[in-house]
């Protein structure tokens, strides 16, 4: 039988909730081209002259709330996939992780990897809608590493997975633990981008031009806003759902020209129109993490009781879910020599 290495990838998280260890995975982080795709002069001076050494201890601080003595949400959730993908699997394949960012890092694994001769090495960024700054960026850095080798055996690259039935299946069997009729609203939140991020998707138009709200086609089958809204549908109709029933919205901006709406602001605007209780799903995050637990969880949270609101659940990620394991697991096999 042939021996197939599996990497799971995800963005990251600092060594630690020290400030020290936070700046430096802000620095990697954030001076990553695909993430801000500035000319290189100008992300340096932004990145390290004012983002980080501003963010950082601020940042530093909600790594400490989140912190356990497992360590970071993203790593131990992580962790325990990889474990029961790999009993999943079998003995011919070898599952790891890999962060993007610090530790443990795409090369080390790739290196492990590279010492045990492998027929196969099947990559997945574990982002489901493609964006440019996780998914092309994992990608780049793992054919970068590659492409020195002397040998390279068959690597197969997972771009998206939006569409995946059981993805779909596990985020609407973590919805189905709530009573849906007891919520005002539901609200689907996911990680945003710049609006230039995805009109970079297209040759010859822009992002508001292929109707993306509407559905997937030939054109925009690759933008971020287009896989997150077709998510959404996929997961509501699930759960029995009209349109009208949900907002597609996106958090964690830096700035105004990020994609709208903006999910705080709709958080503000249910609150206001009398809403006492908002269910939240954030489908672009395979793992609970800061963007979940606290800015979803907490954050929201206060800004919804500030105007008026009782309570904004959280639906809990997919971390080791059954059906997403045996999603990973439908991946890898699909793709297997």
């Amino acid at each position: 039988m042939k021996k197939t290495g599996v990497i799971l990838i995800n963005l990251g998280t600092p060594d630690s909730p020290k400030t020290n260890d936070v700046r430096n995975y802000l620095f990697q982080f954030l001076n990553d081209k695909r993430v801000i795709d500035l000319p290189w002069l100008v992300r340096k001076l932004l990145v390290n002259l004012i983002i980080v050494p501003f963010r950082a201890p601020k940042s530093a601080k909600i790594y400490q709330e989140v912190w356990t003595d497992k360590g970071s949400p993203i790593i131990y959730h992580t962790e325990s996939l990889v474990k029961k993908l790999q009993n999943s699997l079998g003995e011919n394949y070898f599952v790891e992780y890999a962060m993007r960012y610090k530790n443990p890092s795409i090369k080390s694994v790739l290196t492990k990897f590279k010492s045990q001769n492998l027929n196969q090495i099947i990559i997945i960024p574990l982002f489901p809608q493609y964006a440019s700054a996780t998914n092309g960026s994992v990608i780049e850095e793992v054919m970068n590493i590659v492409k020195k080798w002397w040998v390279i055996p068959e690597i197969n690259f997972v771009s998206q997975f939006y569409d995946e039935k059981l993805f779909l299946d596990a985020f609407a069997e973590n919805g189905k633990k709530y009573n849906i009729k007891d919520y005002d609203e539901i609200i689907f939140s996911f990680h945003g981008l710049p609006e230039r991020h995805v009109d970079k998707v297209y040759e010859t138009s822009l992002c508001k031009d292929n109707d993306c709200e509407k559905g997937i086609n030939e054109l925009n089958k690759f933008c971020y806003k287009a896989t997150c809204y077709e998510t959404a549908k996929q997961i509501a109709n699930r759960l029995d759902l009209k349109k009208s029933d949900y907002i597609v919205a996106f958090q964690s901006r830096l700035d105004n020209k990020w994609l709208r709406p903006f999910s705080d602001d709709i958080i503000k605007k249910r609150a206001k129109k009398g809403d006492k209780k908002i269910l939240c799903f954030s489908p672009s995050f395979v793992a609970d993490c800061l963007e979940t637990i606290v800015e979803i969880g907490d954050e929201y949270q206060e800004i919804f009781e500030e105007y008026g609101g009782e309570k904004v659940q959280l639906v809990e990620s997919l971390n080791d879910n059954k059906l997403w394991v045996e999603c990973l697991h439908k991946m890898v096999v699909e793709r297997s020599i």
